[in-house]
Parts: C-alpha cells; structure tokens; sequence
C-alpha cells in the first residue's frame, strides 16, 4: 500500500510510530513535528512523505523509509516507559533506510518530554543531524552530534 501511495524518491520521510509508549507520541510527536518543520526549512529540506505506524519499532521506520525511497528516515517512536519518564518520545534517524540497518547506522536523539529534552532542543539537534547526515551521507557512529545545543552549554557550565 505504501509503494502505491508514493510520488517517488524524496529526501526525507518522517515515520511517527507509537512503540513502548503510545502515551509519548500522542503528548509529544505533533509539537516537535511543529518545532521541526521551520528548522528544516530554513535548509531546503522537505518532509516527503509521513507515516504513522501503530505496534511499532524503531526498524520499522527503516523498512518504511526503504519501501518510500527516501534519503533519509526519522522514527518518532515513545520509548520504554519507566524510571521517571512513562512519556518520554526519542528520534531515530537513519541515512539510506533499508531493512537490516544495525543500530550502529543510526543517530538517536532520545528523553523528549516534559521533564527532558524540550521540543526546541529536540528539533533543533533532529534538523542538523539530518542536515548533515543528508550532506555527508552517513549517520550513526559516523556522525556525531556536533550541533553545539543549549542541553550540553547547561551541563558544561553546570546550570
């Protein structure tokens, strides 16, 4: 169904997946979409292509993005509820996404919720990764976050 439905090649598919916690992506997914769409923007890149998965893991998106022809695959998954987060939302990106990928291909920017990574902070830090992930063509252990985000400046001077 998803091949048919696709317009060909894009750049970018955003795959929106409930995961372990439904409960993050219906209190966080629409807000850092929200947040990240300027910041992809103002880089010429466009979403292709969003999908939203139910019964979902992150290597969904993978085969998702392969099947759509896309670039590059963000996952917005709610990850594993416990400690002190039940709602806690992270972003998975993968450069070429196909079946298979390892989890040493992929970039993870995770804690988003209330308590956690903000949605500025987090579509911030998603937006370059994926702007330089398209740019170098790599992600995981090939690209680190080197985006500078306002999370690591607190921590550096222990605010």
């Amino acid at each position: 169904m998803l091949a048919s439905r696709s317009s060909g090649a894009c750049k970018l598919a955003i795959v929106i997946g409930d995961g372990l916690s439904p409960a993050a992506v219906n209190v966080h997914a629409v807000h850092v979409v929200r947040s990240l769409i300027p910041r992809l923007a103002a880089n010429a890149i466009e979403i292709g292509h969003a999908v939203v998965a139910t019964g979902a893991r992150v290597a969904l998106g993978d085969e998702i993005g392969a099947i759509l022809g896309a670039r590059m695959m963000v996952m917005l998954i709610g990850e594993r509820p416990g400690l002190s987060a039940p709602d806690s939302l992270g972003a998975y990106l993968t450069f070429a996404p196909r079946p298979g990928v390892t989890d040493a291909e992929r970039n993870c920017v995770s804690n988003i919720h209330g308590g956690g990574l903000g949605y500025d902070e987090s579509a911030f830090r998603i937006a370059w990764l994926i702007r330089e992930g398209l740019a170098r063509g790599i992600t995981g252990v090939a690209l680190k976050d080197e985006s500078g985000g306002r999370t690591s400046q607190r921590i550096e001077s222990g605010v």
